[in-house]
């Protein structure tokens, strides 16, 4: 029994001696905070022949140069500029064509047209790293 008693005495002193171990002393290792991707400014362009909403350009000939003036930081991978017309009245096409350029300052010429008839004309301007980075703009023109 009297060593029964000495083990009860003993055994909290040989529990309590024992740790778990704990972290060691080392301090964890922070989370990198992940870098941003930067982003490009948004696609902005005007037309100078553009004629304003709810105007008609008149185009002496059937021909048509018109300059394309990218206002916004150019992506480092340039532009696409998508410019087609078609007709009014059918929906046909008279004028398609697709560049790529990495200057502000941009001139197409629009060909094939016929004195008399309105045409839609469409200018895209894309980023060429990101397809999702475009910008639209539409006028109506007719040659006289």
């Amino acid at each position: 029994m009297k060593q029964f008693k000495l083990i009860l005495v003993a055994l909290p002193f040989v529990l309590f001696s024992c740790s778990k171990g704990g972290d060691g002393g080392t301090t964890p290792t922070p989370t990198p905070t992940p870098t941003p991707t930067p982003t490009e400014s948004a696609i902005a362009f005007s037309i100078t022949q553009d004629p304003g909403a709810g105007n008609i350009l008149g185009v002496a000939g059937t021909s048509q140069a018109i300059n394309i003036k990218v206002s916004s930081t150019l992506p480092s991978s340039g532009v696409s500029i998508d410019v087609s017309v078609k007709k009014d009245s059918d929906n046909t096409s008279v004028f398609s064509n697709t560049a790529s350029s990495v200057a502000a300052d941009n001139t197409a010429t629009i060909t094939g047209l016929t004195p008399g008839v309105l045409c839609t004309a469409t200018v895209v301007v894309t980023s060429k790293s990101t397809a999702t980075n475009s910008k639209t703009v539409t006028f109506k023109l007719a040659a006289k």
